[in-house]
């Protein structure tokens, strides 16, 4: 086909394709309304491939819920080449496809499968993969595709995703997008003139360009319709362009014969276009198939290998359209068709819409097929297949008692299920609207104590308010002492963060104590109640045993795939307040990917937020600011309230006044929570980068007198507390928190820990040897991890030294200090370095001055500083590759780039520029 308007853009298609073909591949997502053209032009570029593998699939509204539906039509017809994958990618593949065992793989090891199977494709053909309607695709194979398309830069592999609203399709926003606009008015003209309706007198012509609105679809379909007098409907030009084009395919089907509108009803209700299962469905219903030859007439589909429609507005219209009786007829004859072996989530799904009444048997199906979604991870498919099955599931007789017959409260557990996956998935209002469908249903105690549980959670993750903690923890505290460890658990860490009672927290604690008391066990739930609960109720010295042995479960559980995600929030904490930095980046990296694999959207924003305190800890502020950036689009998608703790600690490392006290203004408004905790931590770390000693004093001194009445106060603010107070010349309010670190570093010797200890020392001045504590504790720290602790450490002895007048050994300490704190991001600190390199006679180098090559550091992406940093320290390719879950090759083309941008040719120049 003849293309007549869009050449740039077929000219960006082109160009990832030809790069493909040489070993660069990359993805591209086509973006625009209903009919704008995006198949068309995809279509037109594919068919121009000479020598490509082409696979596609198109996501569809009905098999939305349905986990890997979209894998499914992508991947079957390349199965084969899965032979030469690793045992555990194969294995993978071959339980989505159900061709071997009911395994559970995670998202990544799907992924990971997904992109060897094309990898061993593209050794003998290069490989184009076609996404239509992405918008639709299933949850497990989004994250399959988006995962590939961002890792095939070295490889022989495009991918393109054509999509509606980019935006509600959860990575598809950080991909290279190639946004689609109608067609102005002269291109519009040459699209009518290159086809046949070119015979259009000009008054036609105006009214169909009106109509259209620059929608290519509409004109072609709308000058189709147009008659041999030009009459066309006034109604175009009130209703959306989209309504119009359904209404017009719903016209033309209702021309065919009835025999062949009830098999396009049909071939609607089956996405994949597969012929043979059509022509066994169809054959049950006693239609002859070759009807839709018809409709391929009609313009409504196109037969071949598989059944396309000619437009996914056709598919959803023509089905719109047709009588339930026959949409239930037609979904019936699909499922008893389907292969029980293979396809039982699909013949599950048409069964489900096949009754027309109540059916335990579909409902029992449909809760199997929901467990192993859940098992893979798809919390909403699995809450959309237990949602059905509670419609389907029989009323019991009300009169039947739900603790002596548990049939009676099947529908009510089922919809409590529903509820707990929409919930995890990160939909707490439909969770909220599940849970009271049960209320008026038949339920023994459990199920309603369960019910008011999740009722309560629902509000607490809405809202995170002070008053929907106290529900929640009111409730746990009602459960069985000992059947219900993990509510006591949830209940006292929601309770950590927002405690706006003081020694309340320390109450709780005694009471769960009293009810569950602490055990010996390897279970996550266990060891982590326990640890939090000493840590508020015993003397550090008696606690940090317990939480020494969760942090020392922490690499385990953060490699198992069924440590839930919120759960590794708790320990990530517990790992920061023992000055644990290797465990603070493995877990706070390991629970967003838990996160994102289970799709638990409820723990994500939460996830993001302990990795973005990790990152400003390390120094990457520019990583941190996008893990929040995230975690607020989540929330937002959500609707639910964002904690904002972490923002407050990332705007006070950066020394950013303005927007701390805008973010702190969120707090305990509308019902949220105070956060008292992070607040403290942070407003100490702020004033004193600021030089607001006096303030950060009061701050911490607020979160130690928390700690003493019985709340949770993160550990760190003693560090603050004991540099501000000897800045403020108030050395004596220090005593207490020298007292904790003193005792934290020698009942966990770790390098952070002691180097703490060590710089409090030297900076309150007690001792003699100031000068060899200072020493010694960046000694400590340039053995962690944390970087900016590091940097400010190398500032407080310049500040000693520049006091002892010894400038010139100052002016070393504090123009190291500087140029690490202004690189990361630390301003505050960055301008303290500043005014005290100053007062030695030296100017600071201004923002934007920097050595040779240092300032084009700036110019690498992300990934290309990720990648640099590790072959700097001495990593090969295959051992970057193997950490980042890419190719060696894609490896050595992002070096390429890096060598490229910094002017460099080899990794030692590349050591030399970094470190």
């Amino acid at each position: 086909m003849r293309f007549v308007a869009r050449h740039s853009e077929r000219r960006a298609i082109d160009q990832l394709l030809n790069s493909a073909a040489a070993g660069r591949g990359g993805s591209l997502v086509v973006s625009g309304e209903p009919g704008i053209g995006k198949s068309a032009l995809i279509d037109n570029a594919v068919e121009a491939l000479d020598g490509f593998a082409v696979l596609s699939a198109a996501g569809t509204e009905f098999e939305h819920d349905l986990l890997y539906a979209s894998l499914h039509q992508l991947c079957a017809p390349f199965l084969e080449y899965r032979v030469g994958l690793p045992a555990v990618q194969r294995s993978a593949l071959e339980a989505v496809f159900g061709l071997g065992e009911q395994t559970s793989p995670d998202s990544l090891t799907v992924g990971l499968a997904v992109l060897g199977l094309l990898r061993a494709v593209s050794l003998e053909h290069p490989v184009c993969c076609v996404v239509e309607d992405a918008q639709w695709i299933d949850d497990g194979s989004r994250r399959a595709l988006v995962f590939v398309a961002r890792r095939v830069a070295g490889e022989r592999i495009a991918v393109v995703f054509a999509a509606r609203d980019v935006a509600s399709v959860r990575g598809l926003a950080d991909l290279p997008r190639l946004p689609l606009a109608g067609l102005s008015d002269e291109d519009a003209r040459a699209v009518l003139g290159a086809v046949s309706y070119a015979g259009l007198d000009s008054e036609v012509l105006d009214r169909t360009l009106a109509e259209a609105r620059g929608n290519p679809l509409a004109l072609l379909e709308f000058s189709h319709d147009a008659g041999p007098f030009g009459v066309a409907s006034p109604r175009r030009l009130r209703a959306p362009v989209v309504d119009a084009l359904a209404e017009g395919f719903v016209h033309r089907l209702e021309r065919l014969p009835s025999a062949a509108r009830s098999s396009v009803v049909l071939a609607a209700a089956e996405p994949v276009g597969d012929l043979g299962l059509l022509r066994r469905a169809a054959k049950l219903l006693e239609l002859d198939i070759a009807g839709l030859a018809d409709a391929e007439d009609a313009g409504l589909l196109s037969l071949g290998p598989r059944l396309r429609f000619r437009h996914p507005l056709v598919r959803s219209a023509v089905y719109a359209s047709a009588t339930p009786g026959l949409r239930r007829r037609v979904h019936g004859a699909l499922a008893e068709a389907t292969d029980p072996e293979t396809g039982v989530d699909r013949r599950a799904w048409h069964r489900a819409h096949a009754v027309i009444d109540v059916d335990e048997d579909v409902a029992a199906e449909l809760e199997r097929s929901a467990e192993w979604a859940r098992l893979r991870g798809g919390f909403a498919a699995a809450a959309a297949f237990l949602e059905r099955a509670a419609q389907l599931t029989p009323l019991a007789d009300p009169r039947a008692d739900p603790d002596a017959d548990p049939q009676a409260g099947r529908r009510a557990c089922r919809l409590l299920s529903a509820a707990k996956l929409r919930l995890q998935a990160g939909a707490p209002r439909t969770a909220r609207a599940l849970v009271a469908q049960t209320e008026h249903l038949p339920m023994d105690d459990r199920g309603r104590a369960e019910a008011r549980l999740l009722h309560a959670r629902v509000d607490f993750q809405l809202g995170h308010s002070p008053e929907a903690t106290t529900r929640l923890v009111e409730i746990a505290m009602e459960f069985a002492p000992d059947r219900d460890r993990e509510t006591y658990l949830e209940a006292f860490a929601s309770f950590m963060y927002n405690d706006n009672q003081p020694g309340r927290l320390r109450e709780l604690g005694a009471e769960i104590r009293k009810r569950a008391p602490k055990r010996e066990s390897t279970r996550p739930v266990d060891m982590l109640l326990d640890a939090l609960l000493d840590q508020i109720m015993l003397p550090l010295e008696e606690s940090v045993p317990t939480m020494l042995g969760v942090a020392r479960a922490c690499r385990a559980a953060a490699a198992s795939a069924s440590t839930g995600p919120w759960r590794m929030n708790l320990a990530c904490q517990l790992v920061i307040d023992l000055r644990e930095d290797e465990l603070m980046e493995e877990i706070s990296d390991r629970q967003v990917e838990a996160a994102r694999d289970q799709g638990a959207l409820a723990v994500l924003p939460q996830a993001l937020r302990y990795q973005a305190i990790a990152r400003v800890a390390v120094g990457r502020f520019g990583e941190a600011a996008a893990s929040l950036a995230e975690a607020r689009a989540v929330d937002e998608a959500a609707g639910t309230a964002p904690l904002v703790g972490a923002e407050l600690v990332y705007a006070g490392f950066r020394g950013d006044l303005d927007h701390f006290r805008e973010v702190q203004a969120q707090l305990g408004r509308g019902g949220r929570p105070f956060e008292t905790a992070g607040q403290h931590y942070a407003s100490a770390v702020l004033h004193n980068g600021l030089g607001d000693y006096d303030a950060a004093l009061d701050a911490a001194l607020a979160a130690e007198r928390r700690l003493r009445a019985g709340s949770y106060s993160i550990w760190a603010v003693h560090s603050e507390l004991v540099e501000a107070a000897a800045r403020a010349d108030r050395g004596g309010e220090a005593d207490a928190a020298m007292d904790h670190l003193g005792a934290l570093a020698r009942a966990n010797p770790v390098p952070w820990a002691v180097a703490e200890w060590l710089r409090a020392r030297a900076v309150l001045g007690r001792e003699e040897d100031c000068e060899g504590l200072h020493r010694e504790a960046i000694d400590q720290f340039s053995r962690t991890r944390v970087r900016v602790l590091y940097a400010r450490a190398r500032l407080t002895y310049g500040e000693w030294l520049r006091r002892e007048n010894r400038r010139v050994e100052a002016r070393v300490e504090l123009r190291a200090a500087h140029d690490m704190l202004s690189a990361m991001g630390a301003l505050g600190f960055a301008q303290r370095a500043a005014r005290e390199l100053r007062a030695t006679g030296e100017q600071p180098r201004r923002q934007g001055d920097s050595r040779p090559g240092e300032s084009r550091l700036d110019l690498l992406t992300a990934q290309e500083r990720l990648i640099a940093g590790q072959v700097a320290a001495g990593a090969t390719s295959k051992e970057v590759a193997a950490a980042l879950f890419l190719s060696p090759r894609t490896i050595d083309t992002h070096l390429r780039n890096v060598y490229r941008k910094l002017g460099i040719s080899s990794r030692r120049s590349l050591r030399e520029m970094t470190l």
